[in-house]
């Protein structure tokens, strides 16, 4: 979940018309030679002593992870008021950031390779597992909290979220849980041009359930399995259906940067941010701000920046920013953090790669699409579209990804390929049993029903 953008020039431009808002799409363009991969994962941080959420306040806490990351590796704090609130990198590529429940997020910088990133990663584990130990705290990465209630779960000092959970409520009956309980690992990927964009989106959004199961890592909530594999998932079919969901239109023809704007434009809002401050527009229209008739700010017209933070707010199974943003898969451990990028980054940024997997899923109607996205949270590889398994599609969508980062010819230490990274996810497709089935395994089996176990065997 992204926070506010920061002050900029451009985000200072008073917004006239809808061309500005189309014109903003634009200028995230950039030429195949400038493609990067951006990683954004969270894990949920823990006592290690008593398994117990990390609150934000006191001797053993999320402010101190922060200020302890920030003393010993040189990041910058980010404050709301006197409260540290997330990191920036000096040299502004990359930051952490505070999910609503204190789940811990690195969104890491734009990197030419899924090498690079999945260095970043590693580096980023390592600099969290060195102050976590001085403090007792351990990181887990899980899909979805697995003892805690909601309750128990810290709320942390952030305006941005006292203004959402509330408006939660209101649109939906998981909303909170998704704020609160959930992780996930995300990767971000550039286009070329409008009809780039477009067919990137297409294709994502239709393989996202396929990713959302090969990545289902969510099967436990207050102690005990949930029926889901992923649960996470699940929470996004009613946490606010106004701004979530698969995006039909996306199919239609003419789309477009614009008409993505449309569907941006009737979002609800959430907030404004004025001298610092968050003011509470949530329910209230772009389109009347635009006006100049939010109640909240009468007379006043929104600028740039109020346009990119809106777009913060929308939450689709992929989110159109100035990049795409891969929003379907559960988090989990390390080797699952470099597998996402290296499968997206191998289906969209190869042509061939791009075509084949258009050419899986142009034929797949928005009802049967919006089926498989509704079934894959329960049944995992063995949802079906089209008379197939995901099982089955997720083994021909790897070979697409493997034959788009073969093509690329990047190599790493060792002269290790990116094909690499898909390993796990092929061991996933073979044995037919995401990381959601071993885990219930482990439940049912070794760990004769003691949850806690995952805690001391699969904390990174």
């Amino acid at each position: 979940m992204s926070g506010p953008t920061p002050e900029t020039a451009e985000g200072k431009a008073i917004i006239e018309n809808k061309a500005q808002l189309v014109a903003y799409f634009d200028k995230g363009l950039k030429p195949k030679s400038e493609w990067r991969i951006g990683t954004e994962h969270e894990k949920f941080p823990f006592l290690t002593d008593t398994l117990e959420p990390v609150p934000y306040f006191g001797q053993r806490s999320i402010r101190s992870l922060l200020e302890g990351l920030k003393a010993r590796f040189g990041w910058d704090g980010v404050y709301e008021g006197e409260n540290i609130i997330a990191l920036s990198d000096p040299k502004g590529m990359a930051n952490i950031s505070l999910e609503p429940g204190g789940q811990f997020e690195l969104s890491g910088a734009p990197l030419a390779s899924v090498h690079d990133t999945c260095a970043e990663v590693n580096e980023h584990l390592q600099q969290v597992r060195e102050v976590g130990d001085q403090l007792g705290i351990g990181f887990l990465g899980l899909g979805a909290s697995p003892v805690w209630t909601r309750e128990q779960t810290p709320v942390m000092p952030k305006g941005r979220y006292g203004i959402m959970a509330p408006y939660m409520d209101k649109v939906g009956t998981l909303g909170r849980d998704m704020m609160f309980r959930t992780c996930t690992v995300q990767v971000n990927l550039d286009f070329a041009s409008e009809a780039d964009m477009v067919q990137k989106l297409r294709v994502s959004l239709a393989l996202q359930p396929i990713a959302t199961a090969l990545f289902a890592n969510s099967p436990f909530l207050e102690g005990k399995p949930n029926g889901f594999l992923s649960f996470r998932s699940h929470v996004w079919t009613d946490t606010d259906n106004a701004r979530a969901g698969m995006l039909p239109f996306a199919f239609e023809d003419g789309m477009s940067f614009e008409r993505y704007v449309d569907y941006a434009l009737d979002v609800p809002m959430y907030f404004v941010m004025r001298n610092g401050s968050f003011v509470n527009t949530s329910g209230e229209s772009f389109r009347k701000f635009m006006e100049g008739k939010l109640p909240q700010l009468p007379g006043e017209k929104p600028v740039m920046k109020d346009w990119a933070d809106h777009l913060t707010t929308i939450f689709p199974e992929v989110r159109l920013k100035r990049y795409l943003e891969m929003r379907g898969a559960d988090s989990g451990p390390w080797r699952r953090l470099c597998a996402l990028p290296a499968l997206w980054t191998g289906l969209l940024y190869s042509q061939a790669s791009l075509d084949g997997a258009w050419d899986l899923v142009k034929g797949w109607t928005a009802e049967e699409r919006q089926t498989l996205r509704n079934d894959v949270p329960r049944l995992g590889l063995k949802a079906k579209i089209g008379g197939r398994t995901v099982r089955d599609i997720a083994a021909e969508v790897l070979v697409l990804a493997r034959t788009g980062l073969s093509s690329r010819g990047i190599l790493g230490c060792k002269g290790k390929p990116e094909t690499s990274f898909l390993d796990v996810l092929d061991e996933t497709v073979t044995s037919g049993k995401t990381a959601a089935d071993n885990l219930l395994d482990l439940y049912h089996g070794a760990w004769k029903g003691d949850i806690s176990r995952v805690f001391r065997d699969f904390s990174y």
